[in-house]
């Protein structure tokens, strides 16, 4: 984006330059590019796990924005609205690629009570490894259904009712995609450490990325 923002375009709220971008002023559309930008490509980067592709994704979703933008009725917030465009933007690359998926749409038999998220020792245990073995590498390696609701719940910060308005899925599915991401990390883990010489121990402290209850 080349246009400088006017006095008025950097005052504007974010609603105002929404109405704006929808009339077709550009310098509003650079505005909220601007501000949503990073978070955009850092979704599309733990989504990936590649920075070029990431880049790309970001650009395309930008691009899905502006032609899309006059259809945002305000019935969401508009960072939601957003990142729905890019995670369908992502997932239909990775249809593309031919990766593993994993529906969200699927039932999952087993479990009957929702899942409730207790993050006890071995939560623990497991933020604090995948914060020392690598985080991205950890993600990249789950199927694209589990990876992005675990980007969007531990890694971004969302609601599970939040992740099921972008997922177009249930508040249940979401719950079960993220047991099912946090029971592949903990394999994937145990592999790790098996295959680098057996137990070793742990970092203390607070798991990386906790986030509050629902």
């Amino acid at each position: 984006m080349s246009h400088q923002k006017t006095p008025a375009t950097k005052a504007a709220s974010e609603p105002q330059l929404i109405a704006r971008a929808q009339q077709g002023e550009e310098g509003a559309f650079a505005a909220l590019f601007e501000a949503h930008k990073r978070r955009v490509y850092s979704l599309c980067l733990r989504m990936t796990g590649n920075t070029a592709e990431a880049e790309d994704l970001a650009q395309e979703a930008f691009l899905q924005l502006f032609r899309k933008i006059s259809t945002f009725r305000g019935e969401s917030a508009f960072s939601t609205w957003l990142h729905r465009l890019a995670v369908n933007v992502v997932l239909m690359h990775l249809r593309k690629k031919g990766l593993q998926q994993v529906s969200l749409d699927e039932v999952d038999k087993s479990q009957d009570e929702p899942v409730k998220r207790d993050y006890g020792d071995d939560d623990r245990r497991l933020m604090a490894s995948v914060d020392r073995i690598g985080l991205q590498r950890a993600i990249a390696d789950l199927p694209p259904g589990y990876r992005t609701v675990f980007v969007l719940h531990d890694v971004e910060g969302y609601e599970h009712n939040e992740i099921a308005e972008i997922m177009n899925c249930s508040v249940g599915n979401s719950k079960s995609q993220l047991h099912k991401a946090r029971m592949k990390l903990r394999e994937r883990l145990r592999l790790d450490r098996k295959q680098g010489g057996g137990e070793t121990p742990l970092p203390a402290g607070e798991p990386v990325g906790e986030v509050k209850e629902d």
